[in-house]
């Protein structure tokens, strides 16, 4: 789907049709899409294509008078997901008249940015339209890193009475979720630092107070990721060692109630024979040992109740 977008007085406004200054944003682009792509942009087919495989990393790419920057994004796949979440590659495209964003798949980012989130939006300004779109980048995976911090607060509060295995498992998501965040921001700062030398964004002083927020959010959240990570991964074998001494300790109530109950069984078992006993011809002979278990099972009880095995 490709669609093109405008910056107005009234926000950004679509367009039928690809206009000098517009915004061009493509989200999973068929054959025939890629290809009037290629015609309206004038650049190479493997420009477009590079961002629609999901192992791309960030990186710079220049060819044709235009300049390409493979950004990793983070992106929600929904709680049920087996990662719910990752990252995937975003294609910026800088042209000598348009700026175009490539992506496999709807982001959060790149709606925020159609939604206005970014002050001062204008399409025709390609260079600022790119920093505005790594920092919200930055700031949305500093958001999603404070989601998944509240889900793992969450699922601690569960870990302490769990006997499964359950919760750890779903601590293995965000474990897996905060690797393929820490690698796809690390990557991203890569790419940075080398726009950076390359001073694509010093000819306005804005634009380089921009930059600079970037690179502030992006350690900021690098920094977020290495430590939720560590702390994570602690937890985990933490909660493993939890899960296995509350286990125990259902086995060791279990194992005490059994003994209890097989001293009256034992008693039991004894007047059952076909043998002489005591109180053998008792007319309350049921009574006494009755009393006699009551008061065995309720001295062991005590005794375990003690020495805290119950």
């Amino acid at each position: 789907m490709i669609t093109y977008y405008l910056s107005t007085d009234h926000g950004l406004e679509t367009l039928a049709q690809p206009t000098a200054g517009c915004w061009v944003n493509v989200v999973a682009p068929s054959a025939e899409e890629v290809a009037e792509l290629q015609a309206v942009l004038r650049v190479p087919q493997d420009f477009i294509t590079y961002p629609l495989d999901v192992g791309e990393m960030a990186r710079t790419e220049r060819g044709n008078g235009a300049t390409l920057m493979v950004l990793r994004v983070p992106h929600y796949q929904g709680q049920t997901a087996d990662i719910p979440y990752t990252t995937v590659p975003i294609g910026i495209l800088l042209t000598e008249s348009y700026i175009t964003t490539v992506c496999k798949t709807e982001t959060d980012v790149i709606q925020a940015l159609v939604a206005g989130r970014a002050r001062g939006l204008q399409t025709g300004k390609r260079n600022r339209l790119t920093l505005q779109l790594l920092l919200l980048t930055a700031s949305q995976f500093l958001a999603y890193l404070r989601e998944i911090n509240r889900s793992v607060d969450r699922l601690e509060d569960q870990l302490q009475l769990s006997l499964r295995n359950r919760e750890v498992l779903e601590l293995l998501k965000f474990q897996k979720s905060l690797t393929f965040f820490a690698t796809g921001l690390t990557s991203n700062m890569l790419m940075l630092q080398h726009l950076q030398k390359r001073r694509l964004f010093e000819l306005f002083a804005e634009d380089q107070d921009l930059l600079d927020d970037v690179l502030t959010e992006v350690q900021q959240a690098i920094g977020m990721t290495n430590i939720s990570s560590n702390i994570l991964s602690q937890m985990m074998d933490a909660f493993a060692s939890i899960i296995s001494n509350n286990l125990n300790v259902v086995m060791k109530f279990l194992a005490s109630v059994t003994i209890i109950l097989s001293l009256p069984t034992m008693r039991a078992s004894f007047y059952g024979m076909n043998v002489k006993l005591p109180l053998g011809g008792h007319a309350m002979a049921f009574v006494f040992i009755g009393i006699a278990s009551v008061t065995i099972m309720m001295g062991t009880l005590l005794v375990f109740w003690r020495k805290d095995w119950l």
